[in-house]
C-alpha cells in the first residue's frame, strides 16, 4: 500500500489520522519536531494498531532536514501536513511566530514535493479561512472575510499557496477546512494533550471539571445568538481522522474534478458553547465551575458547516454526536489523571 508522510503526526489530530491510515492499510510516516506534542502519544498509537511508527523528530522550517526525509524515503506517494502552530488568542499576540512557522513549513515541503514528484498533497485547513461570513453555515464557494487572526490569516495565504503551486505542478491537493475537532479515540489510547493553558474549549472544560483548573472563562455572553455565546460546529477527532483517509483514497483513484479540492470537514450543527458546556455536564455528572467574561480576541460570532460536498464525494459519514465527544474527552481526562506517566514527561510548556 502507498507510503504516506504525516507531518504533526504526534500531533491531537495527526496521531488520530495516523491510526486510521494503517486501520485502512497505509504505510505511514510522521515527522513532527515535538516542540508542542509529545512523541510518546505513537505509544498510543502501537497500542491500537499493532504498528510502530517511524518518526523524525526534525522541524520543517529547517529544508536540509526535511529534504533529508525524502531522500531517505523515496518512495512517499502522499503527504498529509498538519504541523501548524494553531493557537488563535497566541497568534494575536505573536503574529510574526505564526508567519514564519506557517509558512515556511509549507513552502519547504513544497518544494520537496516539487523535487520529487509526490502526487497527493492535503492540507490541513480551517473554517478560520471564512473570517467572519455574511451567513453561519458556510459551503466551500462562501466568499471569505479578512480572517479574525494571523493564525487564520496563515491558512488563507496557505490555501493559496497551494493552489498557485498546483497550476504549475502535476501534484494534486486537497484542502480540508475543519471546524471544531473535539473528543479523543473511542480506545480511549490516544487523546487531546494541550500545552499550557488550554486554549480551546473542551480541555478547558474537561482540566476545569477534574480540577486541573479552578475555573473557566467563556469568553463573551453577549454575541446576537440564541444564548449570548458563540457558535461552533463541533466535530469528533476520530471522523476528522477518517476525512484524510478518505481523501488519500479519492486523490489515488484520480476521482479529483480539478487539480486543488476543498472540502469542508463538520457535522453540519451549530453548537452554542453554552450548549456544549451542557452536553459535558449532562454525560459526565461533573458540574462544571465557570464564569463569563469579555469577547477574546480573533473569535468568530458564528459559523458551521455545509458538509454535502464531503459527504457525496468523499464518502464521509461523521458517526459521533455532541454526547459522543464529550464522554470520550471526560474519558481520556480521567485517564490522564489516573496514569500521570502515560506517555511520560510532558512537552515544553508556551513561549
Amino acid at each position: 500500500m502507498a507510503k504516506i508522510l504525516v507531518t504533526g503526526g504526534c500531533g491531537y489530530i495527526g496521531s488520530h489520522t495516523v491510526v486510521d491510515l494503517i486501520e485502512n492499510g497505509y504505510d505511514v510516516l510522521c515527522v513532527d519536531n515535538n516542540v508542542r506534542s509529545n512523541g510518546g502519544i505513537l505509544e498510543g498509537v502501537e497500542r491500537i494498531t499493532g504498528k510502530k511508527v517511524k518518526h523524525y523528530k526534525v522541524d520543517l522550517c529547517s529544508f536540509d532536514d526535511t529534504f533529508a526525509i525524502f531522500q531517505e524515503n523515496t518512495d512517499i506517494q502522499g503527504i498529509i501536513h498538519f504541523a501548524a502552530y494553531k493557537a488563535v488568542g497566541e497568534s494575536v499576540e505573536k503574529p510574526l511566530m505564526y508567519y514564519e512557522n506557517n509558512l515556511t513549513s509549507l513552502t519547504n515541503l513544497l518544494k520537496c514535493v516539487q523535487e520529487f514528484s509526490i502526487p497527493w498533497f492535503v492540507f490541513s485547513s480551517s473554517c478560520t479561512v471564512y473570517g467572519n461570513p455574511d451567513e453561519q453555515m458556510v459551503t466551500e464557494l462562501t466568499p471569505q472575510k479578512p480572517a479574525e487572526s494571523p493564525y487564520g490569516a496563515t491558512k488563507q495565504m496557505g490555501e493559496r499557496i497551494l493552489t498557485d503551486f498546483q497550476l504549475g505542478s502535476k501534484s494534486h491537493c486537497i484542502l480540508l477546512r475543519y471546524f471544531n475537532p473535539v473528543g479523543a479515540h473511542p480506545s480511549n489510547q490516544i487523546g487531546e494533550l494541550p500545552i499550557g493553558k488550554p486554549q480551546n474549549l473542551v480541555p478547558a472544560i474537561t482540566q476545569t471539571a477534574i480540577g486541573k483548573l479552578p475555573k473557566m472563562t467563556v469568553h463573551g455572553g453577549d454575541y446576537p445568538t440564541r444564548d449570548g455565546s458563540c457558535i461552533r460546529d463541533f466535530i469528533h477527532v476520530s471522523d476528522i481522522a477518517h476525512a484524510h483517509t478518505l481523501a488519500i483514497k479519492f486523490l489515488q483513484e484520480g476521482r479529483q474534478e480539478a487539480g486543488t479540492e476543498i472540502f469542508n470537514l463538520g457535522t453540519g450543527n451549530g453548537v452554542t458553547v453554552f450548549e456544549a458546556i451542557n452536553a459535558f455536564e449532562r454525560v459526565s455528572g461533573q458540574k462544571l465551575n465557570y464564569d463569563i467574561g469579555p469577547r477574546r480576541p480573533g473569535d468568530v460570532v458564528a459559523i458551521y458547516a455545509n458538509n454535502d460536498k464531503a459527504r457525496t464525494q468523499l464518502g464521509w459519514d461523521p458517526q459521533h454526536g455532541i454526547d459522543d465527544m464529550m464522554r470520550t474527552a471526560w474519558a481520556w481526562e480521567v485517564r490522564l489523571r489516573d496514569d500521570k506517566q502515560l506517555f511520560g514527561s510532558a512537552p515544553a510548556e508556551l513561549n
